[in-house]
């Protein structure tokens, strides 16, 4: 089973995107976050039918996803594979919640299909399928190889002429793998300006807290260090992720954008909490995290 675009969600994203850009500010930061706690709601209810995922994770991601996808992204939800489109991967693919929630509301696929999440053979399992589900440029889910491919494709995208961005979402203990610094050393020596690598840098993993586990600080030093032109912003300012995510990079260097999110976030109970990496809330956590999320 493959998943299909819904017919007419081109238009649509493209009139939500001239509508979201032409709004005054305080008007788009308030439909901003009322789409983003919309996600959120939607990832806690198809983790609660499937009795799995990580919605802490998800959490810290969604702000990030929102941004890309409606306001940043060059992409056509009905032509998933257009050749000059930006390319996105998510790197820590065990927040696939928050993607595929991401990629329905954006018009890839029908809100339905997200009730299939981990079920049997759906294309929507834990980790993303690129044969499967539009929109997905890559299956990920072992740490540590979403960058080594972005990188890649932005090297494709030179070799090419083409102008298209490559925009890669990794979790901060995934830069605990060796992978991501090989990957980051090539992306400096070709000067990949075309590259953006999105930290979200929630400091929690699975069982503890970064710095606990292999300590990642001074983090930003480390990608100066590496080549990179390196920002730190808030993970949840929908403004200043726009802001920075938007923005032309400085020309022969790729860029780092390290997002400072709270994993939970919007459930007042799971925000900050390591437990929530990989647990499913019983009743009563269910309701009172909806009822958080309705704002």
């Amino acid at each position: 089973m493959t998943l299909r675009p819904v017919p007419g969600s081109a238009r649509q994203l493209r009139e939500l995107r001239r509508s979201l850009i032409e709004a005054p500010v305080a008007e788009r930061r308030t439909r901003l976050a009322g789409i983003a706690a919309a996600i959120r709601r939607r990832d806690l209810e198809m983790i609660l039918r499937a009795g799995m995922g990580h919605v802490g994770g998800d959490f810290s991601a969604v702000d990030i996803l929102t941004v890309l996808y409606l306001l940043v992204l060059d992409c056509d939800p009905e032509r998933p594979r257009l050749p000059e489109r930006d390319r996105f991967i998510q790197s820590k693919g065990h927040g696939s919640g928050a993607l595929y929630a991401t990629l329905s509301y954006a018009g890839f696929f029908a809100d339905a299909d997200l009730d299939t999440y981990m079920a049997p053979l759906s294309p929507l399992n834990g980790h993303p399928d690129c044969r499967k589900i539009p929109g997905v440029e890559t299956n990920t889910g072992p740490l540590g190889h979403g960058l080594p491919f972005a990188v890649g494709s932005a090297i494709a995208a030179r070799l090419d002429g083409s102008p298209r961005r490559t925009f890669v979402l990794t979790g901060d203990g995934e830069l605990q793998e060796g992978s991501n610094w090989e990957a980051a050393l090539t992306a400096a020596q070709h000067g990949l300006d075309n590259l953006t690598v999105v930290v979200d840098r929630n400091g929690l993993q699975q069982g503890a807290r970064t710095e606990e586990t292999s300590a990642l600080e001074p983090l930003p030093a480390k990608w100066e260090a590496f080549g990179f032109t390196v920002r730190t912003v808030d993970g949840h300012d929908h403004e200043a992720l726009r802001r920075e995510l938007g923005a032309p990079a400085p020309p022969g260097r790729p860029r780092c954008l390290i997002a400072v999110t709270q994993k939970g976030r919007g459930v007042s109970f799971m925000a900050d909490r390591v437990e929530w990496h990989h647990r499913v809330p019983n009743a009563d956590e269910a309701r009172r995290a909806m009822e958080e999320l309705q704002g």
